[in-house]
């Protein structure tokens, strides 16, 4: 039996059925901490008591750092093709549909450009909820056409990830992506252009291997999972224990893979004091 149609054991919530930003009149954290989901919207989904940073989409993140939630989104109405024909448990053309519909979603990326704190700023935003952030050609596509709107305006790029890696319904076609995202913003390092990458959870798989680690500065939110293959896929390869903490972004910000850790309500502060600092401009 396929390795997609194992039922049996392991992880059977369906991707695009799993939730992030919570429902309902109240949240529970994972150290049992509850808060109300209105308060919880107001502290920028952060639980207040144990600091937890509950999963947020696009929306969420532009309304934290675009000055009065005002962008214009970019390239909004590209969507994936099921080019293969591939068939799972359901056809990928059935799970686009069902993506689309439920997440009010096109595809696992947003582009949006806006001012932040008085400055222009390109920001693509990732999307769990649609089937797990997940980068097939369209994510890779609406990357490139963001970075090449930074190039062309010179504007600065921010990229924020929350994948569980490459879209395996696209096979190939979503591996090319890690190298043309990569070439792009080699692109936009030759134009002398800042790229901000925030790493938040999950990033892993082929996110990690190419866009999500190559930013001129890589920060991430607290606790965020940051890895290739996931802790358990680690540890079974391996065969050995894995260190307290492994793959959390304080874990990887002790080995030297980012750059520092930023609180949710100090993130627009955060970016804009090194868009400042690296443009030469008065910090504010």
């Amino acid at each position: 039996m396929a390795w997609f149609k194992r039922t049996e054991k392991g992880i059977q919530t369906a991707t695009e059925d799993k939730k992030d930003v919570p429902k309902g009149l109240w949240y529970k954290s994972p150290t049992g901490k509850i808060i109300d989901s209105d308060e919880l919207a107001r502290n920028l989904y952060v639980s207040p008591e144990d600091d937890f940073h509950v999963r947020i989409g696009s929306k969420e993140y532009f309304e934290i750092l675009f000055d009065n939630n005002e962008f214009t989104e970019l390239d909004k109405n590209i969507t994936s093709k099921d080019t293969l024909h591939f068939v799972d448990t359901k056809k990928y053309s059935d799970r686009l549909k069902d993506a689309q519909e439920k997440t009010k979603l096109k595809d696992a990326v947003r582009t949006g450009v806006g001012k932040s704190k008085g400055k222009d700023l390109v920001i693509c935003c990732m999307d769990f909820a649609f089937i797990g952030g997940s980068m097939g050609a369209v994510v890779g596509e609406k990357i490139a056409r963001g970075i090449d709107h930074s190039i062309k305006n010179r504007i600065p790029f921010l990229m924020i990830s929350k994948s569980g890696g490459a879209r395996m319904m696209e096979a190939a076609y979503s591996l090319m992506q890690l190298a043309k995202t990569s070439a792009k913003l080699a692109q936009l390092a030759d134009a002398q252009i800042p790229y901000i990458s925030l790493c938040t959870d999950p990033t892993t798989g082929g996110t990690t291997a190419s866009y999500a680690m190559l930013g001129d500065i890589n920060i991430s939110e607290p606790g965020a999972l940051i890895g290739f293959a996931g802790p358990r896929v680690v540890k079974d390869t391996t065969g050995k224990d894995l260190p307290e903490g492994f793959q959390t972004a304080e874990f990887v910000l002790e080995h030297g893979f980012l750059d520092f850790i930023t609180p949710r309500k100090e993130l627009k502060n955060k970016v804009n004091l090194f868009l400042d600092l690296i443009q030469d401009q008065p910090i504010r």
